[in-house]
């Protein structure tokens, strides 16, 4: 069992939390626990056109409801842009930084070229000489936009992190954005330079964020730090199979609230479909505990290997 350093959940406060927010939530919470490490909640509010401080609020709020706080002070990274300045220079510094000038519609049409990789930057702007950044930077401004800015990454080079629950997770390093043309600092920076800054060194997530692990991992050693421990819970789904999104309002925590569940109810529900079976056997009198109580009884007997491998089916 490890002792010592940082789990973390990390919602985006584009709209309230739905079900499998949570259940990440508490898996999260319960990987950290069950290992000897703290637990971290930090509010991940960078994008300034789709954050909301209220949505944030609520985020704290559900997570409370459910036993769930964080072991210091929760951080919200639209107070944090010196330290996403002072790693975008280490990068300037050792040459790792372009400026792009490509529109979407630009990547779109290169990447749907005989020869494009769906999600990888085609490098329109990577080589460009001196002259012709010049004339389009220009461009740019005339229209009142600026440049955005990419990470110079390794050509044709593939990189490898081990995930507990999905194995070895292998993906091309690419030259994503750090910077966007609004002034936005984008995800893959900002949450790379946040875990290292919080000494986090395990990541539990959701699977469809699996994909960015073997990037993230890279810029991680770029900037100085170890590569953290991954494990990408699989997702929850609706009697559709579509997974579930912040739009699904029916299975929001409030909106359960409303059609008669208690927060109790709901904790339980989020770990049985973690693997705890105490949650199952134990319902009746479990639901007459305090959130915080019923957290604790299911680290007692939960561990990592109860997780079920397969995606979740919720409905209310």
């Amino acid at each position: 069992m490890s002792r010592g350093g940082f789990g973390r959940f990390a919602p985006s406060p584009s709209g309230v939390m739905h079900f499998g927010n949570l259940r990440t939530a508490v898996a999260a919470y319960l990987f950290a626990k069950s290992s000897g490490r703290e637990f971290l909640v930090r509010i991940e509010d960078i994008d300034t056109g789709r954050s909301r401080p209220s949505f944030a609020a609520q985020s704290l709020a559900d997570l409370a409801a459910l036993g769930i706080v964080s072991d210091r002070r929760v951080v919200y990274q639209s107070q944090r842009h010196q330290l996403y300045q002072v790693a975008l220079e280490q990068l300037v510094q050792k040459g790792l930084v372009y400026e792009c000038y490509c529109s979407r519609a630009d990547i779109a049409a290169a990447a749907s070229a005989p020869h494009g990789k769906p999600g990888i930057y085609p490098g329109i702007c990577r080589d460009l000489s001196d002259s012709e950044r010049e004339a389009k930077r220009a461009a740019l401004a005339a229209q009142g936009r600026q440049p955005a800015l990419r990470l110079r990454a390794p050509q044709g080079v593939e990189y490898t992190v081990k995930d507990s629950l999905l194995g070895p997770l292998t993906g091309l390093l690419h030259d994503f954005v750090l910077r966007r043309t609004d002034g936005d600092w984008a995800y893959q920076l900002v949450v790379v330079v946040d875990d290292i800054n919080q000494g986090v060194d395990q990541i539990v997530r959701g699977a469809d964020l699996a994909s960015s692990a073997p990037v993230q991992a890279w810029l991680t050693e770029i900037l100085g730090g170890y590569p953290a421990a991954y494990a990408h819970v699989p997702l929850v789904m609706n009697a559709q199979g579509q997974r579930l999104a912040k739009r699904d309002k029916s299975v929001t925590r409030p909106e359960l609230n409303a059609l008669g569940w208690s927060d109790q109810k709901i904790l339980l529900k989020v770990l049985e479909t973690l693997g705890c079976l105490a949650a199952k056997t134990d319902e009746t009198a479990l639901l007459t505990l305090p959130t915080e109580e019923i957290l604790n009884h299911a680290l007692a007997s939960w561990s990592p290997e109860n997780l079920p491998a397969e995606p979740v089916i919720f409905h209310p």
